[in-house]
């Protein structure tokens, strides 16, 4: 069940990620200035991510299989989240006038080619 949960959340941190790329991109190509959208969607999508990680620690910590590639899939799972997690401080430290779009939009493309290459490294397809 952990491993159904763990896998299917996916889903929503890849909608969550292509989410906030797209509000981001909107926003710098519209000189916008950074709103509460922006900023509630990095928290989502950095939450969501949370809790995929965390599904997945309850389904390693319960489970009786470890093998190789799995631990290749924990590394990149534990960068992306540092990443999400980063990004969140320091914009969240910059006065809001300094805030812009760019960190959201680079962090989330490179939480995304982190998870990425993390589903991948324990041969599941990204999407199906």
């Amino acid at each position: 069940m952990l491993l159904e949960a763990h896998s299917g959340s996916r889903y929503l941190v890849l909608l969550l990620a292509v989410l906030v790329i797209g509000y981001a991109v909107f926003g710098m190509a519209t000189k916008r200035p950074y709103d509460k959208t922006m900023r509630i969607l990095a928290t989502s999508f950095t939450g969501a991510l949370d809790l995929t990680v965390l599904i997945g620690l309850a389904h390693l910590l319960t489970s009786r299989g470890f093998y190789p590639q799995l631990a290749g899939h924990i590394v990149m799972m534990v960068l992306a989240v540092a990443v999400a997690h980063m990004v969140s401080v320091v914009v969240r430290r910059r006065p809001l006038e300094q805030r812009t779009y760019a960190p959201h939009l680079v962090s989330a493309l490179v939480v995304l080619a982190l998870v990425s290459f993390g589903i991948l490294s324990i041969g599941k397809p990204i999407v199906g």
